[in-house]
């Protein structure tokens, strides 16, 4: 009983066959797979059981003969079979001897319909060589490790980046390859950063000569079917090309920021130089009264001194200054100051002043006559918008580490047009000679020298308010003082 239940649970076709070919025994899946029934299938021959066209390209006959013959197995075949209105299977099949105390007294068929796994085994195949074609056809490096950094694979991109051979570096550590000062780094990221989540940097590969090429790297976590990290996959792009198109696109920009700035300065030149020149050939001629020779001389004098001026603004705002020699300013004192700088200015052009400090006495690190230049002109700006009067509100306060200064006018504000043009130097909306356009370009300069930050919040017809933004050393109780 046992015996049978345990031959009916092969999950195999299992035949037993007699020296003579006839068979003595047969399972249900054998059964099953060639539609017969047990009392059809016992006692027949091998020959009256299976297609014929089966028996034609095998030799079932001939095997199991020789193994009662041998008393040994017979290796393991392949065998394809399409029945009529049935798609082509594929089976897998083998005869070894049923011995009893060493002597064979049945021979045993098994065959195994393998077709399901064939077909998975050749989509497997077809999508592990896609896989591979896509790694070594990718322009990017593509590379693996295992859990400690050592090479697994090396796609054609990195030999032909790095000029080595993939039998060159497996089994060699990763970081071997990259520029020493970066090494204790590639040993973290792949010993911690990498084996749960990805990780971007750029660090210089070292190539077989010697060179060093930059590297954009996304180090990505390989997992097994239990989730756990057992290597490193990595894709790494060359930079190359990509810093020399950088490298050519500043260059196109500077050459623009030339064109801007040397246009700019022609045109804010030539009228002091102009006045000079009709000035100066007013005083070559030998009829000119004293009175009016020294008119020329003070407008010679005059166009000196502005466009003497203009290149001194252009030279601050090209390089803002060379000190290192930054100091503790009261922020202020140093607005206080400013504004009765500007209040007589103010007073002409009927604008009311309101100055609202804060509490605490604010305490930064600073040049003062740069961080006065800056403040002086937003004031200037401010009242020169307010042609017809009104108000200009000055505020300090602080927060968090910035202090913070608002610098607000009821003037007729910028338009959104301009908006994003005010700090671009040489741009103004001020009449022909009243403005270089340099002057909110060399205040965001200090700003920015300052480790701070100057914004605009305009509306057209509604005034404008410039915050000027910078880090606060220490706050002090001010007492009233």
């Amino acid at each position: 009983m046992l015996y049978n239940m345990l031959f009916e649970a092969i999950p195999s076709s299992v035949l037993l066959f007699d020296r003579n070919t006839f068979i003595i025994s047969a399972n249900r899946n054998f059964l099953e797979k060639m539609r017969r029934s047990l009392s059809d299938t016992i006692g027949r021959r091998l020959e009256e059981v299976f297609p014929a066209i089966i028996l034609d390209n095998i030799d079932f006959i001939s095997q199991i003969r020789e193994v009662f013959s041998k008393n040994e197995p017979m290796r393991g075949q392949w065998m394809t079979y399409r029945a009529p209105g049935i798609p082509m299977r594929i089976f897998y099949y083998k005869t070894f001897p049923f011995s009893w105390h060493g002597i064979t007294e049945s021979a045993m068929l098994l065959m195994d319909d393998v077709t399901e796994q064939v077909r998975l085994s050749k989509e497997v195949h077809r999508v592990e060589r896609h896989l591979a074609s896509v790694v070594e056809s990718a322009s990017d490096i593509v590379l693996s490790t295992d859990i400690n950094g050592k090479i697994l694979t090396w796609n054609t991109a990195a030999e032909k980046i790095s000029g080595y051979f993939f039998g060159e570096v497996r089994e060699h550590y990763f970081y071997q390859f990259c520029i020493e000062e970066r090494q204790e780094e590639v040993k973290r990221i792949i010993a911690k950063e990498s084996q749960h989540s990805f990780y971007m940097a750029e660090w210089d590969l070292v190539t077989k000569q010697g060179d060093l090429i930059p590297v954009s790297w996304v180090f990505s976590p390989m997992m097994d079917e239990f989730s756990q990290p057992v290597g490193i996959v990595a894709v790494g792009r060359n930079l190359t090309e990509r810093r020399k198109f950088e490298m050519q696109l500043l260059q196109s920009q500077k050459l623009a920021a030339l064109g801007v700035m040397a246009g700019g300065i022609a045109h804010e030149i030539r009228t002091p130089l102009a006045i000079c020149s009709s000035s100066a050939q007013f005083l070559m001629e030998d009829d000119i009264t004293p009175d009016f020779r020294k008119v020329c001389a003070e407008k010679i004098n005059l166009g000196i001194q502005r466009a003497s001026h203009i290149i001194e603004n252009l030279l601050r705002f090209a390089r803002p200054s060379t000190k290192t020699d930054f100091i503790q300013v009261s922020l202020l004192a140093l607005i206080n100051e400013t504004v009765s700088l500007v209040a007589n200015q103010a007073r002409l052009q009927k604008v009311e002043l309101s100055f609202s400090p804060c509490n605490e006495a604010i305490f930064i690190n600073g040049i003062p006559t740069l961080l006065q230049q800056v403040f002086i002109n937003l004031f200037l700006n401010a009242i020169n918008a307010m042609q017809d009067g009104g108000t200009l509100s000055i505020s300090v306060e602080t927060v968090g580490n910035e202090g913070l200064i608002c610098v607000t006018d009821t003037g007729h504000g910028i338009s959104q047009n301009d908006i994003d043009k005010i700090f671009d130097p040489f741009y103004t909306t001020s009449p022909v000679g009243k403005g270089t356009g340099l002057g909110l370009s060399i205040c965001y300069s200090i700003v920015k020298e300052h480790f701070g930050s100057i914004e605009v919040d305009s509306v057209e017809g509604n005034g404008t308010t410039f915050t000027v933004r910078l880090p606060i050393m220490m706050m002090c109780h001010d007492n009233g003082k």
